[in-house]
């Protein structure tokens, strides 16, 4: 555990014996997860768990409106632009207590608005919750946030984990690997595709006689990602790819956009 705002220092928080670490230094994300000595998180400088902000998936060529002005976002998945830029800079360590820590960032170019993000991690000995906030004092703009997290595929050398979930709807996914606007039927994975669960995200992996972790959250929407050998991935977040111009969700001085996740698990 560490309470200096450097951000190069890594976060450890812990649990009886569940012990996270947090990279504030590599876009403030979840190093790794350890649940009684088992990795539940790929390991690696792009893996672990990142916050997806202020954007989540794809933007389709880059490009957003808002209002009358169009902005241009650097292609990082030509022809796309993914993820957000979050995960890219260094966070500051605003607060770390044993099994609690408090992250922000303040937006900048290539973000065309100004602005506050804060992540918190909150650490119990059988639950995590993320909570993500973007916040301005200025401009209104349009903003997503969520989590992408890479869980690994097998536990040692347990059997593949198992991923259940019920959704209202999957968005179509056209060859851009943008959702096409149309609704249709979940269909069988393997998936790189977007949910609607306007009840909020549920859903449960499932490692036989070793772990079963349900992500849940009031956000509507989740990415379910399993096309990698060694990972999966469930990403809960406040709107679909490309949202920031099929789901505009402003962000005022009057209103911050606010997303919570929780992670909880139990032993097989």
């Amino acid at each position: 555990m560490t309470t200096s705002s450097a951000a190069s220092e890594s976060v450890r928080l812990l649990a009886g014996d569940v012990e996270l670490t947090v990279r504030p230094d590599n876009g403030c994300r979840i190093e790794s997860l350890r649940i009684g000595g088992t990795e539940l998180l790929r390991q690696g400088e792009r893996y672990g768990c990142f916050p997806m902000v202020p954007w989540c998936g794809r933007v389709a060529d880059g490009r957003f409106l808002n209002g009358a002005t169009w902005h241009q976002l650097p292609l990082n998945s030509p022809p796309h632009a993914i993820h957000g830029t979050g995960r890219d800079v260094a966070w500051h360590t605003a607060r770390a207590d044993k099994a609690e820590a408090v992250f922000t960032y303040d937006l900048a170019e290539p973000w065309p608005y100004t602005g506050r993000v804060t992540q918190i991690f909150e650490l119990a000995e059988d639950a995590l919750t993320l909570r993500l906030g973007v916040e301005t004092y200025d401009n209104s703009f349009p903003a997503q946030a969520g989590w992408h997290p890479w869980f690994n595929r097998t536990l040692g050398d347990g059997e593949a984990v198992r991923v259940d979930f019920d959704a209202a709807w999957q968005e179509e996914r056209g060859e851009d690997h943008l959702p096409t606007g149309r609704r249709i039927d979940p269909r069988p994975g393997p998936w790189d595709d977007c949910f609607g669960m306007p009840d909020g995200v549920d859903v449960t992996l499932t490692w036989p006689g070793r772990m079963e972790l349900k992500v849940t959250s009031r956000a509507e929407w989740v990415v379910v990602y399993d096309e990698q050998e060694e990972a999966v991935c469930v990403e809960p977040q406040s709107g679909p790819p490309n949202g920031l111009n099929t789901h505009p969700r402003l962000v005022t001085p009057i209103e911050p956009l606010e997303i919570a996740a929780t992670w909880t698990w139990r032993r097989l």
